[in-house]
């Protein structure tokens, strides 16, 4: 039994591209239904996010299985497949497993270390084990992958620096004011990137947001998201001394805040330390207020800064996770390519001994003159020689499965012997487990 992967991502094709091939979450039932019902695939899980979509089967047919999914998926989306597939990637066996393990990890990730996608494929097993379109293969092997992604994060610290603008923001807050359960967080701006940054001083812990904007409604909106409170613009001045962090992403031609007013916002707070963050470009916070006494100003190139040395801290984190995952590729390789041996060996046992009977049938019926005993003679005879013909690739198909790489032997005698296909695979598989 083989895996294979066929997908495409954000290395391999564009947003447009992707949301064409995109699956609806609330609605994989029927996709899910018609992946399996395809000709040699026995078992599917859809994977399917704003960066990937990918498909696990498995199949004993690896070339056609995998051109049947390529088929699948351009005639679900009604996409003519000469131009999709040129977008798509495929992996199988080994390569397979390690993508898959790389993907749950986040190694194949836009941001290397971002935690959504484990949770993604979380949820795409979950609708697979639902609807049953995995089995005992994938369920074994999506498990083996969550355990792999957490023993990633678990033994390296592939997730633990800020690699965002905006969590860089969060974290060098952290650093220089330490708790912010009691501090209270003011955004300049409401678009993209103030959105990012109140999600993360939230989940840090921060007391509270207030929001301002020269669009009212647009600071309405977002302060409501946040369970924030809205400042007009206009008024901005009258609350800043509330705030302990100011972070500012307008798109003013010029400063808003300038040296005096920051002077003045430290008096009213009676010079308790104050924190402004200015990510804008051009810049909203003018450089003379890091001047002012307890007023400490960070711009973008402090925060980009931050971001590139935790990215290349990532890249050494991400080796280790390269060797940790080398390593369960091969535990887990080596119990899918045992899986049919026993079941093998038995196919061709009983292949050879029907063989075996119906000639000695044929020979002891017409023979008349045939010795009372002659019979368990033959019998014992035909027996022992079977025995001795199949020792020696019984031997080879056992050693190759400890070793891992038994498919190959598995599918040439299936094909050579003419072997019956091992309908009760899956239920002797699960009593095994």
């Amino acid at each position: 039994m083989n895996i294979i992967v066929v997908g495409l991502s954000h290395k391999t094709a564009t947003v447009e591209i992707r949301e064409k091939v995109a699956f609806s979450p609330n609605q994989m039932q029927k996709p899910l239904a018609e992946l399996v019902g395809l000709d040699g695939i026995i078992e599917g899980v859809i994977v399917s996010t704003c960066n990937r979509v990918e498909i696990y089967a498995t199949t004993r047919d690896i070339a056609g299985g995998t051109a049947r999914i390529k088929r699948f998926l351009a005639d679900y989306h009604r996409i003519p497949l000469e131009s999709l597939d040129q977008h798509l990637y495929t992996h199988h066996s080994e390569n397979a497993i390690r993508h898959v393990f790389r993907v749950a990890s986040s190694l194949d990730s836009m941001v290397v270390g971002e935690p959504q996608i484990l949770g993604q494929i979380k949820t795409s097993y979950g609708y697979a084990a639902e609807y049953k379109s995995s089995g005992i293969i994938l369920n074994r092997f999506l498990h083996k992958a969550f355990s792999v992604a957490k023993r990633v994060r678990t033994e390296t610290k592939i997730a633990s620096s800020a690699v965002s603008v905006a969590f860089a923001a969060v974290e060098l807050a952290k650093k220089i004011l330490g708790d912010l359960s009691d501090k209270t967080v003011m955004l300049i701006g409401a678009g993209e990137m103030c959105e990012l940054a109140a999600k993360h001083f939230l989940n840090s812990g921060a007391r509270g947001v207030m929001v301002t904007n020269r669009t009212f409604e647009r600071a309405e909106k977002l302060a409501e998201e946040f369970g924030g409170e809205a400042v007009r613009f206009e008024e901005l001045f009258t609350h800043l001394h509330r705030a302990d962090i100011v972070l500012s992403s307008t798109g003013a031609p010029h400063c808003i805040i300038g040296p005096k007013d920051a002077e003045e916002v430290v008096r009213r707070r009676r010079f308790k330390p104050m924190f402004f963050i200015d990510i804008a470009v051009p810049r909203d916070i003018d450089p003379k207020v890091d001047d002012v006494e307890n007023a400490y100003l960070f711009t973008v190139d402090h925060l980009q800064e931050i971001v590139q040395a935790n990215l290349a801290q990532r890249s050494l984190e991400a080796e280790k996770a390269e060797e940790i995952i080398n390593q369960e590729i091969g535990q887990f390789y080596k119990w899918l390519s045992t899986l049919e041996v026993t079941p093998t060996i038995v196919a061709l046992r009983t292949r050879f001994d029907e063989i075996r009977r119906g000639e000695l049938e044929k020979t002891v019926s017409g023979w008349k003159d045939l010795p009372p005993d002659a019979e368990k003679r033959l019998e014992a005879l035909t027996m022992a020689m079977m025995n001795k013909l199949l020792h020696a690739p019984t031997a080879v198909l056992k050693k190759a499965g400890q070793g891992g790489r038994v498919d190959l032997y598995v599918d040439a005698l299936r094909q050579l012997f003419e072997l019956e296909s091992l309908q009760n695979d899956d239920r002797e598989l699960e009593l095994e487990e």
